[in-house]
């Protein structure tokens, strides 16, 4: 380092033309990248008509994949609903034998009938579906 005769430091030069760099985030760069790549893709129709066959193709498989769950879901409540109405005859013949109470017979008959609707409206549901335009 040089002193000046009034005082004052004198840097190297060299070291004197370091110029002040832009410090931009990558999450800017990657967004503003994404943000022209977006654009121009939408412009390409080649990529407007696969995005589109995509697109219908996932309803479609969506829509499938719905009725599928509707009536899995409806066939396990009907079996349910029929396990419960064979609990009901047992429990209806204990109560004529005397061994258990009116209570226990009418929440076998309750749970084999609120099974059985689970299961049947769940079969409503996909034909209401299905018939949709």
């Amino acid at each position: 380092m040089v002193r000046c005769p009034e005082g004052c430091d004198i840097v190297d030069p060299r070291t004197a033309k370091i110029e002040a760099v832009s410090r931009v985030p990558i999450w800017r760069k990657l967004g503003l990248a994404a943000r022209i790549a977006g654009e121009q893709a939408g412009r390409s129709r080649m990529l407007k008509a696969v995005m589109n066959a995509a697109s219908a193709t996932a309803r479609s498989f969506g829509n499938v994949l719905h009725q599928l769950w509707l009536e899995v879901t409806g066939v396990i409540f009907l079996v349910m609903a029929l396990s419960f109405a064979g609990a009901s005859f047992r429990e209806y013949g204990k109560y004529h034998a005397g061994q258990t109470s009116a209570g226990r017979v009418g929440l076998a008959v309750f749970a084999a009938i609120l099974f059985a609707w689970f299961g049947l409206s769940s079969f409503w549901r996909v034909r209401r579906k299905s018939q949709r335009p």
